[in-house]
């Protein structure tokens, strides 16, 4: 599994809000992407959980005593802090985002946020007229000036009874916030758009005609390319994945038609195109207003089937120095077919997968691809996550950025 968490010493701090108990979720997915956990819980937050809880979730002992010692005398806020990767301070309530804004050290947790150098991330969670107050929003400001970050709450039914901002935010943004913070942002000022998922069209208003795509590739490969910088569009068919990231314009299609007109409508300010999707080749010539009914004596039904837009096709032949990657999903003569695909089409890369192989490609966490470049060269890439190929496809698409950029200069 592709993480930036891996081999990461990370310090979840703990505060005294009702949703500390959440928090021991996020130490269980911090600790299965491979990090090393030390949490650090405030007095108040041990009125909510207790540190045996944190404890045996992340193997590592919780810290909590102002004054307590670690193996060989070593200071214990110095000692973590010189550990630390990256700390999350989560829930941060009102009081100690307002204690560290204004350099109050009383406990070990802003004690130890006071010695440490690393990205420190707030995860607020409070009552929404808590959020909401100046001075409350006044020592974020402060934070975030001198470098701290925050994530906004979630908004929702509160413990308290209100409905507004305040709720802790999803666990997996939380996770992902994180494993942004230590991406390199070398796609920064690139505007992306990427395709992903199937294309549905419609027979009649009950049944269609689509394919087995879920999207997970074309999103894997979104939301990589907003963590490393890239202004990213999604367009996506119909899928059951929730959005990649909140910063992630999403744009929802359901037919080819519609992708096409989406489609067409971003590239001109898009500096790479990545044709992820599985876009229907054909659609039915006559769609039925009413549902077609089965008759009785009627064993066959025809359908008179018509080509659709080829929107990557179309995309090669206009002008413009972007990097256009398209998807060959095929059954036989892989390398062959492909590469067909790419002179056709006019691409500076294709990826290119057995759709036949199991277990990876439609539906699948994992994928197996080969990486097709105008020359004829072939990297044949095993099997990994979707997330570890998308990072291996924007590694490429990144050396076609530079070389075509090299060419352009070198011509003026």
């Amino acid at each position: 599994m592709f993480t930036m968490l891996q081999n990461r010493d990370i310090i979840v701090g703990i505060t005294g809000g009702i949703a500390a108990y959440k928090i021991a979720e996020l130490v269980r997915e911090l600790t299965k992407k491979g990090a090393s956990v030390h949490v650090v819980m405030t007095k108040n937050a041990m009125e909510f959980v207790t540190p045996l809880t944190f404890q045996t979730i992340s193997g590592n002992p919780v810290t909590h005593d102002m004054f307590q010692l670690f193996t060989g005398g070593k200071i214990g806020h110095i000692a973590l802090a010189d550990i630390a990767d990256q700390m999350v301070i989560a829930p941060a309530t009102a009081n100690v985002i307002g204690k560290i804004a204004n350099g109050v050290a009383d406990d070990f947790l802003t004690t130890m946020v006071m010695a440490t150098t690393v990205p420190v991330l707030f995860v607020p969670s409070m009552n929404t007229k808590m959020w909401e107050s100046s001075i409350v929003q006044g020592n974020i400001e402060k934070l975030r000036e001198n470098g701290y970050q925050f994530m906004e709450p979630a908004s929702g039914d509160l413990a308290c009874g209100w409905q507004g901002k305040g709720r802790l935010p999803a666990i997996a943004d939380i996770v992902e916030k994180m494993e942004d913070i230590f991406t390199e942002k070398d796609l920064l000022d690139e505007r992306v758009l990427v395709t992903a998922g199937p294309t549905v069209e419609f027979i009649d208003p009950v049944r269609c005609i689509t394919n087995r795509s879920s999207g997970k590739m074309g999103y894997a490969i979104a939301r990589i390319a907003r963590r490393r910088g890239a202004e990213v569009i999604l367009i996506t068919g119909d899928t059951a994945l929730p959005p990649p990231r909140d910063d992630i314009r999403v744009i929802n299609v359901l037919t080819a038609e519609q992708m096409r007109a989406a489609v067409m409508d971003e590239q001109r300010r898009c500096s790479v195109i990545i044709k992820a999707a599985a876009v229907a080749d054909y659609r039915c010539k006559d769609e039925t207003c009413e549902k077609i009914k089965k008759k009785s004596g009627h064993e066959e039904v025809s359908l008179t089937l018509v080509k659709n837009p080829d929107i990557l096709e179309e995309l090669g032949r206009m002008d413009g120095d972007r990097v256009l990657v398209g998807f060959a999903a095929e059954t036989d003569h892989l390398i062959e077919h492909a590469f067909d695909k790419l002179k056709r089409k006019n691409l500076d890369l294709v990826v290119a997968n057995d759709v036949s192989k199991s277990g990876i490609g439609f539906g699948s966490d994992n994928n197996e691809v080969t990486l097709i470049d105008p020359t004829g060269s072939a990297r044949h890439v095993p099997k990994l996550s979707k997330e570890e190929i998308a990072v291996i496809i924007l590694d490429e698409v990144k050396k076609v950025l530079k070389r075509k950029r090299r060419i352009e200069d070198d011509w003026y």
